[in-house]
């Protein structure tokens, strides 16, 4: 049996419905900016119990226009270092500076407590990343506090799409937050992001940064220091496709992570990261902790080349603050972040995902923890 780390879905009358609507917008011309961006945004933000939302063109520029329109331009953000490199380089690229953030164990995000120690006198904001789908419990608390020490809080909710915690939605915590419709993702677009918000001048702000800073569509008048941050209409439709089918593919998600809880549960040499209490999860990434000693490199090797099982990439391999690129920022220790990225695994999880093919992974990791 052959098991891939991912894999993107799209049934058979879905994809006879984006080619359909692809063709309409070949016949009208309407390419980019147009009525399937629109819905696109109208429905995700009635989803998320946002006001408004706003299509772009990756995940990584739904991070970056919020920031530029916060006015971070020579201000510092604390920022996780257990994060993808695009939410500290958006904050690069925005003008801003990082102050890295050491993980908490129990969320692979950060603790209330973290952003305490780590903020300073400096500090114009907190990115908070749902890592793996997973809203921390202490995401009101943290809004309190940075709502009494006047710090914007931004999420990234790149692995998010359908969580929450206490019944509130990942992306309603903060002045605005941004969704990835990456390939990889619960949902896909192809390519694509998307921001949502409550705040009506940065969503106003968000539509001209999109559209190389213009005043309006039909204008070439610019007022702010924009890009071509558009999704276009063909994107749109792949993402409208995919969204319809999110519930969907969130239950089945949920359905093969109860199998892994329940399988890994009775595994020597691993355990499973535990969902917080109150925290509904998509399962971008199912986590599983490795017992100190154990080689995760031979591992990974072993499942791929004699069981045909291919894991997910991690969440992540390398913190932030050890990759070169970030050496400028790098001040502090981060031993939690170290720690956990250096000795955890993300197993296959899929939509399509059997029963069988679960079951096949937890065998194949017990024979495979066992040899090493």
């Amino acid at each position: 049996m052959k098991i891939p780390s991912a894999r993107v879905y799209f049934p058979d009358e879905d994809r006879q419905e984006i080619l359909q609507k692809i063709d309409e917008c070949l016949m009208t011309g309407q390419l980019t900016l147009g009525k399937m961006g629109k819905q696109l945004e109208e429905e995700f933000a009635r989803y998320t119990g946002t006001q408004y939302a706003v299509a772009v063109n990756s995940g990584t520029s739904s991070i970056e226009i919020p920031l530029r329109i916060l006015g971070v331009k020579r201000k510092e953000v604390l920022v996780p270092t257990n994060t993808f490199f695009a939410t500290p380089a958006a904050v690069i690229h925005a003008g801003g500076s990082v102050r890295f953030l050491d993980a908490d164990p129990a969320t692979f995000g950060v603790s209330l407590q973290e952003i305490k120690r780590r903020r300073t006198a400096n500090t114009a904001g907190v990115i908070i990343v749902h890592i793996a789908g997973t809203v921390s419990p202490e995401m009101p608390a943290i809004r309190e506090y940075c709502s009494q020490n006047d710090l914007f809080l931004f999420e990234d909710a790149a692995h998010a799409h359908g969580c929450s915690v206490g019944g509130q939605m990942a992306g309603t915590f903060g002045i605005a937050a941004s969704f990835s419709f990456y390939p990889t993702k619960v949902m896909t677009s192809a390519e694509g992001g998307l921001i949502v918000s409550n705040d009506k001048t940065l969503y106003e702000e968000a539509l001209m940064y999109r559209d190389q800073g213009k005043a309006g569509f039909l204008s070439n008048f610019h007022t702010r220091l924009g890009y071509n941050w558009r999704m276009s209409e063909p994107h749109a439709i792949i993402g409208l496709a995919q969204f319809h089918r999110l519930e969907e593919f969130i239950a089945a998600r949920n359905r093969v992570a109860a199998i892994y809880d329940a399988g890994l549960a009775k595994m020597p040499g691993i355990h499973a990261l535990s969902l917080p209490q109150g925290c509904r999860s998509n399962y971008y990434k199912y986590i599983a902790l490795l017992e100190p000693g154990v080689d995760r490199m031979a591992l990974k090797r072993l499942l791929r080349e004699q069981y045909g099982v291919s894991l997910s990439g991690e969440v992540y391999e390398d913190p932030c603050h050890l990759q070169p690129v970030f050496a400028e920022w790098k001040e502090g220790e981060f031993p939690v972040a170290e720690d956990i990225c250096r000795r955890h695994i993300c197993v296959p999880v899929y939509a399509t995902m059997t029963s069988a093919e679960v079951g096949y992974v937890l065998e194949s990791l017990a024979d495979a923890l066992h040899k090493i």
